[in-house]
């Protein structure tokens, strides 16, 4: 059953965008933020009184501790970037995450903030599963089953470029939001992000609807042949 999954996973190519974007997504939204750890500065500037406030007070006076969180966050978030490395990355993350949902549960961070948090964990869990592949020894060792094959799709040179200034765009934006880069970055960084996302996607749909006539033309050409369609 996992594996006919997995094949089916890697045979949809909204699925393939869908993995880039998360990957980008989850890396941007914690490089800058454990940047703030990794180099040793406050996260919040909520009082102490805040039972937030407090929390992250007490955590950031651990020192070598919040540097190590930092760390850990920014190592997953590169791993990820690198397609060779990224179910290491998305392995690292699944620890981290869980940690968050537990401390965001018990602080009582809101249902918001809860909600989110659970939505990344299940994000962690996705990228873990379309990478199954690379963990499936670890479960089985029977060999994989005979059956299609898993399919080697690709983003076009156009999709990779919209991705690429679309994670810089985020970056830029959340490195803004972390007291990294000035406001002006981070404002042209939303015009560049937006114009990058609907860019790609506009890629995409043009990407799909010629592959799409080339399935219709194929099984109209081999109808007229009198070939069963396929």
């Amino acid at each position: 059953m996992p594996d006919s999954i997995f094949v089916w996973l890697r045979s949809q190519r909204f699925l393939l965008r869908l993995t880039v974007l998360t990957r980008i997504l989850l890396a941007a939204g914690f490089i800058p933020t454990g940047m703030v750890k990794l180099l040793g500065q406050r996260f919040t500037t909520l009082p102490r009184s805040n039972a937030i406030g407090a929390f992250f007070e007490a955590m950031y006076q651990t020192g070598a501790f919040w540097n190590f969180m930092g760390a850990a966050q920014v190592l997953a978030g590169v791993l990820l970037l690198i397609p060779a490395f990224a179910h290491l990355g998305a392995l690292v993350f699944l620890p981290v995450m869980a940690c968050i949902v537990a401390i965001v549960t018990g602080v009582d961070f809101g249902a918001g903030t809860i909600l989110i948090t659970v939505l990344m964990l299940l994000a962690v869990l996705y990228l873990m599963a379309w990478d199954y592949g690379r963990f499936r020894s670890l479960f089985t060792t029977r060999p994989f089953p005979a059956g299609p094959r898993v399919p080697d799709l690709k983003l076009d040179a156009w999709e990779r470029a919209g991705f690429v200034t679309f994670a810089v765009a985020l970056f830029a934006f959340f490195g803004f939001t972390r007291n990294l880069v000035g406001a002006e970055v981070g404002r042209w960084a939303i015009w560049l992000g937006l114009a990058a996302g609907i860019f790609t996607l506009l890629r995409f749909v043009v990407i799909s609807v010629r592959q799409g006539r080339g399935r219709d033309d194929s099984r109209t050409t081999g109808a007229r042949r009198g070939e069963k369609p396929a």
